[in-house]
């Protein structure tokens, strides 16, 4: 329940909001000793994660097992089992100590007899068969409470197993009986088991773990100063902090919406007093705080996943991503700087910014985990390797100044937020598994492909990333970032691939659509949370969130076909013609917001708005060409605009 003393009318608005919208807000409590109880439980998940991504020699298999226990077990102590039931709770609820008692039976089976089924070849018995039943029943049932609308797709696509014989056409295979479902689901290490958890018990559960810590250290309240001071005092300077501020919180968590619901209970009341319109305010902060989940160095834990999937250094993967999220925002920060210049709106005044120096002198010190981090991923250490000592070196920043020191009390805090955080994702990514299994079981990804191929022909680039667009906005729409990636990439890019893009351009462009979906309508979730702070329409702030994001919606396609600026993933390209992309497309993000705002030096005419347009999107383009016309265009529209706005001052005069 919702604690809500000492609050302020719209954080308890987003908190409820967020209840509505995230699972893992909802959840029950226990006082006293079982509280306590689930306190310490908590502690040793996290020591334990701590260990066997370390110095722990665990094998990958029992890593996930044992991963799987914990997921499981807190889901049924925590997640109510409908909605209207008690949060407060001396205990469990019986039929809760029976699903943990199956759970134990299950997982603790598979313990203890795995390698033993793989000492004989796979062979299944019957004990074995009714296990794999169990513990499939069992992670669904913890679906519904962790990941509702996720658990819906999953059990879709287990059900695909069996009735793809009645499916006519390309989709449609011979059938699977129950034994090999089964076999295939939970004792293979294509479905349960497979790149979905295996995920989840190491890169998402360490960085979310430290974007807890970082949080108890008080870095957001650090990245808030930071961008008073930078953007403040600029015409819309509240709209600019909302979108520094929440880029940089939401690399960290990788969830938009619950960055939209803490974020933006400060930056949404300061835009609408500025003078922005509501629906727009609630808009500029879903869109900034959904592109921090593609922006670097972090990218919400999802860079790394990629960097496995596509077996390269998170180096490569990083630097590929850093000009598409610079792009992104760079384009929403003009966006936001028309708005206010055709508005006629000023920033904040000087006595409600903070002293650059001040905040660096005070709060500096907390930008050393994010450099520990980045300089042992660049000297050759592994992500988890240095989230580990990162989340240490979190810890030992806050000691350095008595305001910002981390106590034991804080420290628990963090690891049980972190750990708590974690569930959510961690059962979508197990959900993961049953849709990833069936797509390898039923070869679900190469008949889709094959469909795709034939509907859009062969080597038709924009047509299949215009079908994946779709499917990867629909498959993303509700579930967390990651996960959404991870559904995504399995399905459509090697569908991507066939038609001619290479892989880390598939990755990218899977990653940003799914992504996307949290400003998309029908389910645009960031969006509907925003709208609900900034008591808003939640079509009109949906539609306003669509055109401030809409460079994130056509970059992929641009990159797709050309991909100079991913950069790295093209090493025949040289630097020169890779920084007059990065130039050229930059002008046209400026160009573009300008066009999508109606303002540039002054109010746009229609034609003007359309011109300018399509000249931010020539200069996207990598083409010399492209750029000439484009340059022409814009210089064009610029004398235009001058020699306009200096008659109409030469007549007020």
């Amino acid at each position: 329940m919702i604690e809500e003393q000492g609050l302020t009318k719209e954080e308890i608005k987003a908190r409820k909001l967020l209840e509505e919208k995230e699972a893992d807000s909802k959840l029950r409590s226990y006082p006293g000793v079982f509280g306590h109880a689930v306190t310490v439980l908590f502690i040793i998940w996290s020591i334990f994660q701590l260990y066997a991504t370390t110095i722990g020699k665990i094998d990958a298999m029992r890593l996930r097992t044992w991963h799987l226990l914990f997921l499981l077990m807190f889901t049924f102590l925590l997640f109510p089992t409908y909605k209207t039931e008690p949060l407060k709770r001396k205990a469990p609820p019986v039929w809760d100590w029976l699903l943990l008692g199956l759970t134990f039976f299950s997982v603790g089976y598979l313990l203890l007899y795995y390698t033993t089924v793989a000492k004989r070849g796979g062979y299944l018995n019957k004990t074995d068969l009714v296990v794999a039943f169990i513990l499939l029943a069992v992670i669904f049932e913890a679906g519904r409470r962790a990941c509702r609308s996720l658990m819906y797709l999953g059990l879709i696509f287990l059900l695909y197993n069996f009735l793809g014989r009645f499916i006519p056409g390309d989709l449609g295979h011979v059938g699977f009986s129950l034994k090999r479902v089964l076999s295939h689901m939970v004792w293979g290490s294509q479905g349960v088991f497979g790149v979905g958890i295996g995920v989840s018990a190491t890169y998402i559960f360490l960085f979310v773990l430290f974007g807890a810590y970082l949080k108890y250290s008080g870095f957001s309240q650090f990245i808030n100063d930071v961008s008073l001071t930078l953007v403040g005092r600029s015409a819309g300077g509240p709209a600019k902090v909302a979108v520094i501020a929440s880029a940089l919180m939401g690399m960290i968590n990788g969830s938009a919406i619950a960055n939209v619901a803490t974020t933006g209970t400060i930056t949404i009341p300061m835009m609408k007093k500025t003078g922005y319109k509501k629906e727009f305010a609630a808009a500029v902060e879903a869109v900034a705080s959904t592109g921090g989940q593609f922006t670097p160095p972090i990218m919400g834990a999802v860079g790394f996943v990629m960097a496995e999937f596509m077996g390269v250094s998170y180096t490569k993967v990083l630097v590929a991503a850093a000009i598409p999220a610079f792009l992104y925002y760079l384009s929403l920060l003009f966006a936001v700087h028309f708005e206010a210049k055709r508005l006629g709106l000023s920033g904040l005044s000087k006595e409600n910014i903070p002293d650059a120096l001040e905040v660096f002198k005070k709060q500096g010190h907390l930008l050393i985990p994010l450099i520990v981090l980045l300089v042992l991923l660049g000297i050759g250490y592994t992500p988890l390797f240095a989230a580990v000592i990162s989340i240490f070196a979190t810890v030992g920043a806050s000691w350095l100044r008595k305001e910002t020191r981390m106590d034991w009390r804080t420290i628990v805090q963090a690891t049980v937020e972190g750990a708590r955080s974690s569930i959510t994702v961690g059962m979508s990514c197990v959900i993961i598994g049953v849709i990833i299994g069936t797509v390898s079981l039923t070869g679900l990804g190469l008949s889709f492909g094959f469909v795709i191929l034939r509907i859009v022909g062969e080597g038709q680039l924009f047509l299949g990333g215009l079908m994946v667009m779709i499917m990867s906005t629909v498959l993303g729409m509700g579930v967390p970032g990651v996960a959404a990636y991870v559904i995504v990439s399995a399905v459509s890019v090697p569908v991507l691939i066939q038609t001619g893009a290479i892989p880390m351009a598939a990755h990218m462009f899977c990653l940003i659509y799914a992504c996307l979906s949290n400003i998309t309508p029908p389910v645009a979730m960031s969006s509907y949370v925003a709208s609900g702070i900034a008591d808003s329409n939640q079509t009109k702030t949906s539609l306003i969130a669509v055109k401030l994001g809409l460079t994130g919606f056509i970059l992929p396609f641009f990159f797709l076909n050309n991909p100079i600026l991913l950069i790295g993933s093209t090493p025949d390209v040289s630097v020169l013609v890779t920084i007059r992309a990065v130039i050229t497309s930059s002008i046209g993000a400026v160009a573009l917001s300008a066009g999508l705002q109606g303002y540039l030096l002054r109010n746009l005419a229609i034609i003007e708005r359309g011109l300018l347009i399509i000249s931010g999107l020539l200069f996207i383009e990598p083409g010399l060409i492209t750029d000439l016309i484009a340059t022409g265009i814009l210089i064009t529209l610029l004398l235009l605009q001058y020699f306009q706005t200096y008659r109409m001052k030469e007549r007020i005069i």
